[in-house]
C-alpha cells in the first residue's frame, strides 16, 4: 500500500477553498500524468494518465468516483485500474485557520493487485507521496490564482 498526505495553507476562506475541490471537473487536470478525462455524472469520471517508471512508459486508465460531499471541509474519492489492476482513496480537507486562511490537505492511498502487485507496489510507495504532494500543491496554486 502506497499512501501520500500533503497540506498546504491557502489565502482565502473555506468556502473558497470548497468552491474549488467539491467540483472534480476544476482539479482533475491538475493530476500529475494527466492526459484526458470524461465526466460520466458529477460523481464518477474516467481519466487517462501516461507516466514513465525508469525506462519503461505506461498509460493508464481509472475511474474515479466521489464518494461523499461534507461541505465545506472534506471530499472523499475512490479510484480503481481500468486497465491496471490497482484501487484506492483519497480526500480533500480543508480547516479553517483564520477568516482568510485554510489548511488544505490532500491525501491518497494506493494498491496494486494481481500477479504484479509484488513488483507494483515497492514502485508505489515513493510515487504515490510525490504524486499527492504535487497534486494538492497544484490545486492551491490554482485556488490563489482565481481568487487573486
Amino acid at each position: 500500500m502506497a499512501t501520500g498526505t500533503h497540506s498546504v495553507e491557502v489565502p482565502v476562506s473555506i468556502e473558497k477553498v470548497w468552491d474549488y475541490v467539491s467540483d472534480m471537473e476544476k482539479w482533475a487536470k491538475l493530476a500529475p500524468g494527466y492526459r484526458a478525462h470524461t465526466m460520466i455524472n458529477d460523481k464518477q469520471s474516467k481519466w487517462n494518465f501516461e507516466g514513465s517508471v525508469g525506462p519503461v512508459k505506461k498509460t493508464a486508465e481509472i475511474q474515479i468516483d466521489i464518494l461523499e460531499w461534507q461541505a465545506p471541509t472534506k471530499v472523499t474519492f475512490e479510484l480503481k485500474g481500468l486497465t491496471d489492476n490497482f484501487a484506492g482513496n483519497g480526500y480533500f480537507e480543508a480547516e479553517v485557520i483564520d477568516a482568510n486562511t485554510t489548511r488544505m490537505t490532500g491525501f491518497l492511498d494506493v494498491k496494486a493487485g494481481g500477479i504484479a502487485s509484488a513488483v507494483l507496489n515497492p514502485i508505489l510507495k515513493p510515487v504515490v507521496p510525490k504524486a499527492t504532494k504535487m497534486l494538492t500543491e497544484r490545486v492551491a496554486n490554482a485556488i490563489k490564482t482565481i481568487n487573486a
